[in-house]
């Protein structure tokens, strides 16, 4: 990836060039600086103290790509990405690979908190970087990631604090939902305990899920309780499900009703999830017609049921392309699903 003639741009790696060899240097898979002279040359910026602006890049739900396509297809997705990302920073800033599936940048330029907004708003936007499907062998994974960046020696004095600042942004991104960049500003963020952000867990939004499903009877009034829980944390407009009658129906949309005959088509598993439409297309004419009516683009689908018994489904649907349905986000909605499924076995009421 990287080249001599392209490091030798900047002075530290000048200087190292002339006794070091290339390959050292690089990460071998992607080719981007190796986290060991990543780190380094961020230390030595401080040290000279050049101004510089700071970023990690964590790829989002980068386990599902492994598990589903292969290593071999994650591999491809992260030599992708690392070379999107060193050819938009060319000529004033350098990539690394931190580890996995996190990259860092360093950028050289003077940006003001509105450059840096548009610099990040390239890399999710008109360059390609991240929010697009990689094209491979036998897939085309959509790839979004989560990015926090801090200044030097605006936002911090040292290398640590430096870090530190980066760490609170990248939880402050993943906290609203991954697939977006957060930009440190001291107003906003100096006061984030990451300890107390990342107690905000799975664990914490399927206890709540828990205490207002359990504090209303019926069906109907538990899936309304739920509801603000699904909104701040899924980020959801509304919660759809389909019972035995196989008709399409919404949490708060009361007025839809559509049919979804063949959503048993979709589901080889318990759960189903796509960042497109093509397969519910393929399988479920009805269901497809049903979701494209209403602009939806991307879906996660959860079978509602216990042991043999099968009582319908949960949908989260959203009309965003660029949506990407997290590992966690999957677990609170099969979570619902087992609970209502319980209910309803106890209660003998359906959806």
């Amino acid at each position: 990836m990287y080249t001599s003639e392209q490091l030798r741009r900047f002075a530290h790696f000048s200087s190292l060039l002339e006794d070091s060899r290339l390959e050292g240097m690089l990460d071998p898979l992607t080719g981007v600086l190796s986290r060991a002279y990543m780190l380094r040359y961020v230390q030595a910026l401080i040290a000279e103290g050049t101004p510089f602006t700071f970023g990690m890049v964590d790829l989002d739900n980068f386990k599902f790509i492994n598990d589903t396509y292969g290593h071999h297809a994650g591999d491809q997705v992260l030599v992708d990405i690392a070379g999107a990302l060193a050819a938009y920073l060319d000529g004033f800033g350098l990539v690394g690979r931190f580890g996995g599936d996190e990259f860092l940048f360093v950028d050289l330029r003077d940006l003001t908190y509105d450059d840096k907004k548009a610099f990040l708003t390239g890399v999710y936007g008109e360059n390609g970087v991240l929010r697009r499907n990689i094209a491979l062998e036998s897939c085309a994974p959509f790839i979004t990631g989560t990015t926090g960046c801090a200044t030097f020696p605006t936002d911090a004095a040292d290398y640590d604090e430096l870090f530190t600042l980066i760490d609170k942004t990248l939880y402050r991104g993943k906290t609203k939902g991954r697939n977006c960049h957060i930009i440190y500003v001291e107003e906003k963020h100096r006061d984030i305990e990451i300890q107390r952000i990342a107690r905000h867990s799975v664990y914490t939004t399927m206890h709540g899920l828990v205490r207002q499903f359990e504090l209303v009877p019926g069906l109907t009034n538990k899936l309304h309780s739920v509801m603000p829980l699904l909104m701040e944390d899924l980020r959801v407009s509304d919660l759809y499900y389909v019972g035995a009658d196989r008709r399409l129906r919404a949490v708060r949309n009361r007025a839809l009703d559509e049919d979804a005959a063949d959503i048993d088509r979709l589901m080889n598993d318990d759960l189903y999830v796509s960042n497109t439409l093509d397969r519910v297309g393929r399988n479920c004419p009805a269901l497809y017609a049903a979701l494209e009516k209403y602009g939806m683009e991307t879906a996660m689908v959860v079978r509602v049921g216990m042991d043999l018994e099968h009582y319908g489904y949960l949908i989260c649907a959203e009309p965003r392309s660029h949506r990407i349905w997290q590992e966690d986000e999957c677990a609170v909605v099969y979570f619902l699903a087992k609970m209502l499924a319980a209910s309803m076995r106890i209660d003998g009421e359906r959806l």
